[in-house]
């Protein structure tokens, strides 16, 4: 999945605002900028959030506090119908169909009846253990959220993953998921099925809270892929992350940043996301390879931009090169200055007019 191209996952998540409409108009605009995959959240808000959960203060910022976290979900939640639907349509444009699985009978719904190919875990469930390894259970290859979290908590999902992959019928639990975590065949596993994303759970992300360097780390500790989930204004950090060699770049949109909802506020809107999608292309043609050398369009100016040694007077065959007879100018068709001091001191094989290139010489006559 990775070894052409940045895999570009437009994050639709919530902002359909339960509408099935406007779902089918977030794949579309998905589509249309270019994007890999468009992601959807699937849930069943009363197996994922206690009545006495408060909203998140991002939340209460958009939405207000009339409302409990809970109910503000209920109103998001699309049910296996439309799903079905969302994917036949995904198809239709020519976009992959992914979402996040929140519960275990999500990830059913996801696995067995819609037959995704990957699954994406967020970082509010890295330390959702059941959850980890329902979802490892599968054998899908998974891409994991990290936002909130340490190397150590990453590590410990990472294990469960491991051991999800591996260990079918052993107990699960702690010990177990760090022995699968340093085993050789969990590793081969964790490498085979994960990819990382370096995320910042804040909506929006500060620039200085965005920490990219952090994908480098997660790269060289864990030797995993590793992309980034990004929630900060505008399309520069998730640009910047492709320079870093981010192998995913997932980034919320909507049609509306002024909807109604807690996420729109801090998503890109179609245009938006069609010019990031672009920009991360161009930076991935950029990138090129570790090889210093001239590149093949800029060959034709190598002549015109670059100097020859150049006849300061005229100059008789025979005469002797000397300082005061040779300068640099342009073209590059003569010898090359570096050959300065190489040819001081040594004499014309033939006439040369004032401002005349230099193309030869000889020691003696």
């Amino acid at each position: 999945m990775y070894k052409d191209k940045t895999f570009i996952i437009a994050e639709a998540g919530v902002n359909h605002n339960g509408s099935l409409e406007m779902a089918k108009k977030l794949i579309l605009k998905a589509a249309e900028a270019g994007a890999d995959a468009v992601k959807f959240q699937t849930f069943k808000a009363d197996k994922v959030i206690s009545r006495f959960a408060e909203k998140a203060t991002y939340q209460k910022r958009t939405t207000g506090t009339e409302e409990s976290q809970l109910e503000m979900v209920r109103k998001l939640e699309l049910d296996e119908a439309a799903h079905v639907e969302l994917q036949s349509f995904c198809k239709e444009c020519n976009i992959e169909f992914l979402s996040t699985p929140f519960d275990l009978e999500s990830v059913d719904l996801l696995v067995k009846k819609l037959e995704l190919p990957l699954l994406k875990i967020p970082s509010g469930e890295i330390t959702n253990g059941p959850l980890l390894l329902k979802i490892a259970q599968t054998g899908l290859p998974v891409i994991l959220s990290t936002g909130m979290s340490t190397l150590g908590e990453v590590e410990q999902a990472l294990g469960a993953l491991a051991f999800g992959y591996t260990n079918l019928h052993e107990n699960p639990s702690i010990q177990k998921f760090q022995e699968a975590f340093i085993s050789d065949i969990g590793q081969r596993a964790l490498l085979n099925k994960v990819t990382l994303l370096h995320c910042t759970t804040e909506y929006p992300t500060p620039y200085q809270d965005v920490n990219l360097r952090a994908i480098d780390t997660m790269r060289q500790v864990f030797g995993l892929p590793v992309g980034l989930s990004d929630h900060t204004e505008g399309t520069a950090i998730p640009i910047a992350a492709v320079a870093r060699e981010a192998k995913v770049i997932e980034k919320h949109f909507t049609l509306d940043k002024n909807l109604p909802g807690p996420d729109h506020k801090a998503s890109l809107e179609p245009e938006e996301l069609k010019a990031m999608v672009l920009a991360i292309r161009q930076v991935e043609a950029a990138l090129g390879s570790r090889l210093k050398s001239p590149a093949e369009s800029e060959m034709k100016n190598k002549d015109i931009a670059r100097k020859s040694l150049v006849a300061t007077c005229v100059i008789q065959q025979g005469e002797t090169f000397t300082t005061d007879k040779l300068t640099t100018k342009r073209p590059g068709t003569g010898i090359n200055p570096m050959y300065y001091w190489e040819v001081v001191g040594k004499v014309a094989d033939r006439a040369y007019q004032e401002d005349e290139v230099i193309v030869s010489y000889a020691n003696t006559l």
